[in-house]
Formats: C-alpha cells, structure tokens, sequence
C-alpha cells in the first residue's frame, strides 16, 4: 500500500491538526467525529473544524481563537514518541541535499532509530524509490513503523525495515552495486564499510551522521584506509533564529547549535586508484590507546531501558491507529 495521506485540502476525519492557542501554546490532536478537545479554560469540537480549510481559525467554548494547520513534518518529528534520539529537522533538510537523495533513488538507511529521518528519506525517493532500512533492535522498529503509518496514513510498499546487524543483512536484501545511497546513523559506521561499498553503485554516496569529534575522526580515517571511496567531507550545521517586530530586529537568545557532524564520500569504480592529495604534515596517526577510547562505552553511549521503549511502541502504535482509522471511516475526497 503507498502513502497517500493528504497534505492540504479541507480537514477530514483521521487529519492530525496543530491547534495554537491564545499564548501561542500547540497541541495537536486528530480529527475524529463527535470527539471534543479540552482545554483548561474552554473545549473545541472535533465536529466544528472537519470540512474547514487548512490554516482555519476556530472558537473554543469560551471565546478563544485557535488556529488550526496540519503540522508540517518538522512538527511532526519533534513532538512524535521516540524510542531514541532523533535526526533533528535542520540535520535530514542538510542530508536530502548533501546526499542529493533523489526521486526513484534505492536508498539504505542504518538504523532506523524512531523512523523519523526514513520518512524524509521515503519523501526524497518518491513512489518509484525504494529505502531498505536496518535497525538492531526489534523495540526502535516498532516505533519507527508505528511513527511512519501515523504520518504518512499507509505503510509504504517501497519501505523495508530489517531487524539485524547491517552487516551481517545487507548482503542478502539488496544486489551488488545497485543501491544509490548509503545512510549511517549508528555509533560504529566504520564497521560496515566494507559491505556498503559492496552495495553501493560507483559514483553512490556514503553519508553518516556522527556524533561526537573521536567518531568523526576514526569513520574519516577509516574510510581512507578503505580505498573504496573519495576523500570524505564533513560538516555541521547550525541555525539561528532571529526575532523581527518593528523595529525590534535581534537574534533570538536561543539557538540550535551542534547536534551531529554529517559526512559523505562517494563510492569508487571497481579497481580505482584515488590520486594522492599533497597534504601537509599533521598528526594524523593514533595508537591502540587512541582506538579504545573510542569504543562504546568511552563514546557515552546511552539507551532507553526496555520499560520505557515498550511504553514508546505502545503510544506510537496507538497513535497510528486511531489515525488510520479516522482516514479509512472518512468519505473520500
């Protein structure tokens, strides 16, 4: 089944709609008929906003205005349940780009965390694209699986999650040099270099997201040591807002600064001998010492215990059933 929940139009049964409040609280909520949202001061019928416009205003029982918008994906991910950590918004926008995901692209993706970077990626590629997806443990693929339907209505036909190590999987999901992008968000990319040079086309690219300057340093290092790949690339990104009223113009007192370090390189053809760059003369090596510190514990590696990811599954599954629902008892369009 492919993804078709609607993203404008008139409000309809099963619609998740951003309600902002007076003092420009959000809460959002989807749409079911007869059902009525409650507020300390006030209550909104579910019946007075199905059939209106996108971006409507409606009036509580006691005379407060709310507007009413489908939340925007950048919404969506930032509020949904996670069982871990998120690629935050301005991260996937730089990952689209710097990845060039484009529609129809096979595109692998490791690991699938809370699903939130697969459905940008699932965006990207379109219906004739294909994301294959890979995630360790069986708690985060339930999230991500619940957290997709929710947003997008359907789970997609091109979408795969595979429960397993990426390693020991990718070689039987997908045929030799016919994947187009490689993306890693895992705490070891390095360890998978190998099999996703195996996977990806000539000329693919491999982007990971990495969180900390030791991983950043040895996933560099270590896909040079490869010689598969073109010399990697590595970034961060950050955004500062600014508040504009009158004449009032100033940055905001917050910001989003460092969240990952995002790092592409491109696959080589077959046989290929990257030319040596002249480099000045750095420290650039490092010992056993060095190596294990990095290892995941040194790394500060955290994880959410089992309770707490079986209550995330829960509310995320929730969540996307009473969406589904809402959609399958509304009149089409």
């Amino acid at each position: 089944m492919s993804a078709e929940r609607r993203q404008s139009g008139p409000f309809r049964a099963g619609d998740r709609v951003q309600l902002t409040g007076p003092k420009g609280r959000l809460n959002t909520i989807t749409l079911e008929a007869g059902q009525i949202f409650h507020t300390h001061r006030g209550m909104v019928e579910h019946d007075a906003l199905l059939g209106l416009p996108d971006a409507s205003v409606v009036t509580a029982s006691n005379g407060d205005e709310y507007l009413a918008l489908r939340p925007l994906l950048s919404d969506f991910v930032m509020s949904m349940p996670r069982g871990a950590a998120i690629i935050y918004p301005k991260d996937a926008a730089q990952i689209l780009g710097i990845a060039d995901i484009f529609p129809g692209a096979t595109v692998v993706e490791a690991g699938v965390g809370s699903g939130a970077l697969s459905i940008w990626l699932l965006r990207g590629i379109g219906p004739n694209g294909s994301l294959h997806s890979f995630e360790r443990r069986p708690e985060f693929a339930d999230v991500a699986h619940a957290n997709v339907e929710t947003f997008l209505g359907a789970e997609p036909s091109n979408w795969t999650v595979t429960v397993g190590d990426l390693v020991e999987s990718l070689p039987g999901s997908v045929e030799a040099a016919s994947v187009d992008r490689v993306v890693l968000d895992m705490l070891a990319p390095w360890e998978c270099l190998e099999v996703v040079a195996d996977a990806l086309t000539p000329g693919g690219v491999l982007l990971c997201y990495i969180a900390t300057v030791t991983q950043l340093s040895r996933v560099a290092e270590a896909i040079r040591g490869t010689g598969l790949f073109t010399e990697p690339d590595s970034s961060e990104t950050m955004v500062r807002g600014w508040h504009v009223e009158g004449l009032a113009v100033r940055p905001d007192h917050r910001m989003v600064a460092h969240t990952g370090f995002l790092l592409t390189a491109r696959r080589l053809a077959p046989g290929t001998i990257l030319p040596q760059l002249k480099r000045r003369l750095s420290k650039s090596d490092y010992s056993d010492e060095d190596v294990e510190a990095w290892t995941p514990g040194a790394l500060g590696e955290r994880s959410a215990t089992d309770k707490r990811l079986r209550k995330t599954a829960r509310q995320a599954r929730a969540a996307a059933d009473h969406s589904t629902a809402g959609s399958q008892d509304s009149p089409p369009a």
